[in-house]
């Protein structure tokens, strides 16, 4: 799981080193006027959530720190997925968290919520290629970007 969410963060981080800083920002029409920097913070910061949870065994997805700096400045969002790369090669995977959601705690475990913080990202990886495709440079990601692994798989069996 750990490799999948690296590979995914790495397309994340490809694209950044393509996009200008403007079209970072770009407030897309299609996307009810979220940038794809919006995007791009909002999937950093769960990871964030996960990660940053791991010492108290708790995490919270509601309490994200919504960065300013992180949706405006591509470089800040390069180099937050760096330190989170980092994070996750030493991650130990069989540890046991709690999530809070609202009034409730749910037992989970750092797989699970890396799995779900990977299906998280791919769902904003197709919101962001509405917003590439907006500007005219959805030539900037491949066919495959945003598209579930599981999704992927199925459509190979079906060509043969």
């Amino acid at each position: 799981m750990k490799k999948d969410c690296i590979a995914n963060l790495m397309e994340h981080q490809e694209l950044l080193l393509k996009l200008s800083d403007k079209q970072y920002q770009h407030q897309s029409e299609l996307l009810s006027g979220a940038s794809i920097g919006q995007h791009l913070r909002h999937v950093v910061e769960f990871y964030d959530c996960l990660l940053n949870g791991l010492s108290q065994q708790k995490i919270n997805y509601e309490k994200r720190a919504r960065s300013l700096e992180l949706e405006n400045n591509r470089n800040t969002a390069i180099s937050k997925i760096s330190s989170i790369i980092d994070q996750l090669l030493s991650l130990e995977l069989s540890s046991r968290l709690y999530l809070e959601i609202e009034d409730s705690i749910i037992d989970t475990s750092v797989q699970r919520e890396l799995y779900y913080n990977l299906e998280h990202s791919i769902h904003h990886q197709a919101l962001i290629k509405v917003g590439l495709k907006e500007q005219n440079i959805g030539n900037m990601v491949n066919a495959d970007f945003g598209v579930a692994p599981s999704t992927l798989k199925y459509r190979k069996q079906c060509v043969g």
